[in-house]
């Protein structure tokens, strides 16, 4: 099983303020154990360069600088 530690956090739903990282670093970790090693490493690379930045002001909810979705978008862009 898959899936980010930390609790589904209801109370947040449809605001575009949860960090999703630990979410797609849990895809990227499945896609290694599936055999997608080249891709789950991507993956993980992506999420390190983004946090390297200095874009990401906190990893909490509401404080990241970013959206849900455009936190997503920014991890996208640095595969």
């Amino acid at each position: 099983m898959f899936e980010p530690i930390g609790g589904s956090a209801p109370k947040y739903t449809g605001q575009n303020v949860i960090n999703p990282l630990a979410a797609i670093c849990a895809g990227g970790m499945m896609l290694e154990t599936i055999g997608e090693v080249e891709a789950g490493k991507a993956i993980e690379a992506a999420v390190i360069k983004c946090l390297e930045t200095g874009k990401i002001k906190s990893l909490a909810a509401g404080k990241m600088g970013l959206g849900t979705k455009e936190m997503g978008d920014f991890v996208v862009s640095q595969i």
